[in-house]
């Protein structure tokens, strides 16, 4: 493939009517019996998956869901996931994929916000749910549980008999390449997490544009992603992405740990490509049981969510022999858009734009940046989300025309390659998931003996980021840092606990009384 400078895009583009779901199947109608999806339960052909998939649209659609309205999807990743996602898109319902890390109270959120008909859910998340049902200013139509783990109540159904109680759909909804087909949740700076909304198009095009045109996946690659599905990045890792050349994909359920990574990479398929984030990289890396070279059968090696420190690439290359093809995507353009290739890598870089994509480093001023000073980057291209749902100001003040502001800093260097320069506002990536630092400050001071908290982010040797909070501490309060740290994990989603704690007499300020952030950023680099 060609490598354009800018927009053209090397690829057919999607008909009128399209359905991503039913497209997909097409792909694959030739390979029925090869193994689509493995999980800790055993393989899922292409045949089977088209199969089940079809069934839970015909049952989606019999609880009297329309066109368009919404199931929420909560899922450990596993073979049941990709059918239910397909199934639902294949029906023209929507489904709303959510992080399984996240608290009852988030869970209400985006029942109420989604306003989802039903749920599709694993059992050993199934009691979050239903706390999140309690709280929530919202009824389901039916809750459609995958591998229960206890008995269900008269509310809930076992998915397999739900599957097995509807013939499959005869043919795939009706839909636009332009209509909702799912959303994905994306946490803001500030107030709640932003549903944003996936046309059927967008994946078939960062399946073509990236998975294709850069990775070069091939039909004989078994596919393994770190990254969970409900991700944009592990969507596209493992599921457009492999379904769109026939490969296979190895799904675990599990927490990405070394040593459940390292199991993967020396068993039975062995994976010949897998997606990481740094953070993960760096625990490997620094692992007694990290493999041998010759243990395993990588070919090719992604990753994304936080930008890669040069040491790292370089560590992983020395030990394996393979480079590190390092990228920055985003949920609000789906996948990667910005990245080096397997061919050419400069670590410490995140490579050039992707191949029907455009980029722009713009200044305060909106106007475009010489190489070498830092700017906002703005992307242009073919899979940009089409709104957050229900949020008509952050929607227009993401989606600028044809453009989409990342909230990044950036800077062109002179072969044409951009180096990451940090957040545009006071967000944190922290092991490749977006923190708010004022979710976490609004935990510490709901504890009794916080007067006040401030939070940054901090690196750490490896060069990776890191939560510090500094805490102001009310006269005569006492606590320590273990005993905040586990204060805020009880009441946040465990990974968004601050790593390092410093308690303060007090914090800087404006005159108005707004903390600034940027100078307990500047102490702490002056400090390093």
């Amino acid at each position: 493939m060609t490598t354009p400078t800018s927009t053209p895009t090397p690829v057919g583009v999607p008909p009128e009517q399209f359905n991503i779901a039913a497209h997909l199947m097409a792909v694959n109608a030739g390979r029925p019996t090869k193994a689509a999806f493995i999980d800790e339960q055993g393989a899922l052909s292409y045949g089977a998956l088209e199969e089940r998939a079809r069934r839970l649209a015909a049952g989606l659609r019999s609880l009297g869901l329309r066109r368009e309205e919404r199931v929420l999807l909560l899922m450990l990743d596993g073979n049941d996931w990709p059918v239910s996602f397909l199934g639902a898109m294949y029906a023209g319902v929507v489904p709303v994929a959510v992080n399984t890390l996240l608290t009852a109270d988030d869970y209400a959120y985006m029942l109420e916000h989604s306003r989802a008909q039903a749920v599709l859910v694993s059992g050993a998340l199934l009691p979050a749910l239903n706390s999140a049902l309690v709280k929530a200013d919202h009824e389901v139509e039916k809750v459609i549980v995958s591998r229960p783990v206890a008995p269900l109540h008269p509310a809930e159904v076992d998915f397999e008999a739900f599957l097995q109680a509807h013939a499959p759909q005869a043919r795939p909804a009706a839909t636009g390449a332009d209509d909702p087909a799912f959303w994905l949740y994306s946490s803001g700076s500030t107030g709640r997490p932003k549903g944003t909304v996936h046309s059927h198009a967008n994946p078939y095009w960062t399946a073509e544009l990236y998975g294709k045109g850069v990775l070069k996946l091939r039909e004989d690659d078994v596919c393994f992603s770190a990254a969970k599905l409900f991700f944009a990045y592990g969507l596209g890792n493992a599921l457009t992405f492999p379904m769109s050349v026939g490969a296979t994909t190895l799904l675990m359920g599990e927490r990405p740990t070394p040593d459940a990574v390292f199991k993967r990479w020396t068993g039975s398929p062995k994976p010949t490509v897998f997606y990481g984030a740094p953070t993960g990289f760096a625990g490997m890396l620094a692992h007694p049981n990290l493999p041998a070279r010759d243990a395993v059968s990588l070919r090719l090696v992604s990753s994304a969510g936080e930008a890669l420190p040069a040491e790292l690439g370089e560590k992983f290359q020395r030990h394996f022999g393979i480079d590190i093809v390092d990228g920055i995507g985003s949920t609000e353009m789906l996948h990667i858009f910005l990245s080096n290739t397997p061919e050419r890598v400069r670590y410490g870089t995140t490579g050039w734009p992707v191949p029907g994509y455009e980029v722009q480093l713009r200044g305060d001023d909106g106007q475009a940046v010489p190489d070498g000073e830092p700017g906002d980057l703005y992307i242009h291209g073919p899979s940009a989300a089409m709104m957050y749902w229900g949020n008509r100001a952050k929607t227009r003040d993401t989606f600028q025309g044809g453009w989409t502001k990342s909230g990044d800093k950036y800077i062109r260097n002179a072969d044409g390659s951009y180096t990451y320069g940090g957040r545009s506002d006071d967000m944190l990536k922290v092991s490749g998931i977006y923190v708010s630092p004022f979710e976490v400050e609004a935990t510490l001071v709901q504890h009794p003996a916080v007067l006040e908290a401030a939070v940054i982010g901090v690196q750490d040797a490896e060069g990776l980021t890191k939560t510090k909070a500094f805490v102001v501490l009310k006269t005569g309060g006492e606590a320590t840092e273990a005993e905040l740290k586990a204060f805020v994990k009880d009441k946040l989603a465990p990974y968004k606990y601050p790593r390092q704690i410093e308690f303060v007499a007090d914090l800087p300020k404006t005159a108005t009384g707004k903390i600034q952030r940027f100078k307990l950023r500047d102490r702490e680099s002056g400090a390093a």
